[in-house]
């Protein structure tokens, strides 16, 4: 086999491989050989068929079997041989001609195909030492534990009926019929229906009407239905509600306590607040870890300035590009609306995918040479993460990831990534910083806020949405469509 390279261009080569036929045939007699005790042909004898009737079946196909197998394996070892990585999937080709490939599978002409891919840059690791980060951190308050365990404990409130006017904070138990035009429409009706006023659980201006009604009292409730409401029949519509109050309720008071835990499933208020406080500081410390992360990141992208594989570059690039478009199409806006065009958005966000690339192998680089490694258990955590997410399609996703080349990379690669960040954690300089809630919060509310296109143009914010390389950002929360049986409820319930 010979093999000769053809370009060599900043990270971009291409190589041509030639294997004689001399040699190619030789492959092929030892595998007829070896079939020959194998095959059945009428007229000869078990292991008695020459090679050269042989080869004239079963030579042609022994051969493209050959051929397939070395355009598979033969380019790995090429490039492990040259010490190189390729950024992506080699791209492989050869000859169309049929003649010529004709005379390939006949052992009458060399085999000849060529290999393109980009080589991942070596990378040069550099002491971590001068890398300093602060870590904001929140001491929960026993307040605040109070004050989450009383919003959780709504779904445990009772209601005792009470004589008098609804106000705000009553349960208001109600036949209710809703009509546009005069008309009654489909979802619009309910008998016992309980609206807690003040739920914001009904479309803007119903709840509030509620207040001052009694049992008995019947009542025509006139509301606007949203203009972006799910049913398009009733977006933006006026429509009426003939109101029946069955029963006016007070709230009971909210106790922490025992029994208040055992209504929760829990032994103990002592447990309660535990677990309440646990779930807090969880939600502070993955926001502190991304605050981290993100000084790490920054830090590491001034460390390290290289060309990246265009067509890593180019993949990712196209990857942010989706959810823009996806982004902007959901919010029916165009770029013009978010202060850019779309020629400044492109250049934008193709810096970002080039930072977003260049960290992926930065700390793919740290990674590989610190031994980081991820195990077959927290492989199979991912996985059934996955399944959780989408019950009852638990076959579909496991037969996706046996069945797709590259799937399990998918769940691979934040992993490696986070363990990576571990280990940088342990190395660099980390000041602990007390902070409120408020402060930790404010930074990531802000570029919650902003919107894609308009902000790319803030290097700061395009790459603390780049942060994370594997997971990438997420989605703004979507309203959903309301039930056809609570027509009258708002859709963002």
């Amino acid at each position: 086999m010979q093999v000769t390279e053809t370009l060599s261009e900043g990270l971009k080569r291409e190589l041509k491989v030639v294997i004689p036929a001399k040699d190619m045939e030789a492959q092929m007699n030892v595998r007829l050989a070896d079939a020959k005790d194998k095959v059945r042909i009428n007229g000869f004898r078990p292991g008695k068929v020459p090679l050269a009737h042989l080869k004239k079946t079963y030579g042609k196909s022994i051969m493209a079997e050959l051929v397939n197998e070395i355009v598979r394996e033969r380019p790995t070892q090429i490039l492990s041989d040259r010490g190189e990585k390729s950024a992506t999937q080699p791209s492989i080709s050869m000859t169309e001609d049929e003649a010529e490939a004709d005379k390939i599978l006949s052992a009458q002409a060399d085999f000849e195909f060529n290999i393109a891919y980009e080589v991942i840059p070596p990378i040069e690791l550099k002491p971590t030492s001068g890398i300093k980060v602060t870590r904001e951190v929140v001491e929960v308050s026993e307040d605040e534990v109070n004050e989450q365990i009383l919003k959780i404990a709504e779904s445990a409130r009772s209601y005792e009926t009470k004589k008098g006017k609804a106000a705000e904070g009553d349960r208001v138990t109600m036949n209710y019929l809703g009509k546009v035009d005069g008309e009654a429409f489909d979802g619009g009706a309910a008998e016992d229906a309980e609206l807690v006023i003040g739920s914001n659980r009904f479309i803007p201006g119903f709840e509030d009407q509620l207040v001052g009604v009694k049992a008995g009292d019947e009542k025509v409730i006139t509301v606007t239905f949203p203009t972006e409401y799910p049913a398009a029949n009733l977006a933006g519509k006026e429509a009426t509600f003939d109101i029946t109050v069955k029963d006016v309720a007070a709230a009971a008071e909210l106790e922490i306590n025992d029994d208040l835990a055992s209504k929760l499933g829990l032994e103990s208020a002592d447990k309660l607040k535990e677990i309440v406080r646990s779930q807090i500081e969880g939600q502070y410390g993955s926001v502190t870890r991304q605050k981290v992360k993100r000084q790490i990141l920054d830090q590491l992208d001034e460390l390290y300035k290289f060309d990246s594989p265009q067509g890593l570059v180019d993949a990712e690039f196209e990857n942010i590009w989706r959810q823009i478009n996806t982004d902007l199409a959901q919010s029916g806006k165009t770029f013009a609306d978010e202060d850019t065009t779309e020629e400044e958005a492109r250049a934008e966000y193709t810096k970002l995918a080039e930072r977003r690339v260049r960290l992926g192998l930065v700390l793919s680089e740290i990674g590989e040479k610190a031994g980081v490694e991820v195990t077959e258990e927290e492989m199979q955590r991912a996985l059934y993460a996955q399944l959780q997410q989408f019950p009852g399609q638990q076959k579909e996703i496991l037969d996706f990831f046996r069945n797709t080349p590259g799937a399990s990379a998918s769940l691979r690669a934040p992993i490696f990534e986070e363990k990576v960040i571990d280990k940088l954690l342990s190395e660099v300089d980390v000041t602990d910083k007390t902070v409120s809630k408020e402060e930790l919060m404010a930074d990531d509310e802000e570029e919650g806020a902003e919107k894609p296109a308009k902000k790319a143009a803030s290097k700061k914010k395009a790459a603390a949405k780049a942060d994370d390389a594997s997971e990438g950002e997420e989605a703004a929360p979507k309203k959903k469509a309301a039930p056809k049986k609570k027509a009258a409820e708002d859709s963002a319930e």
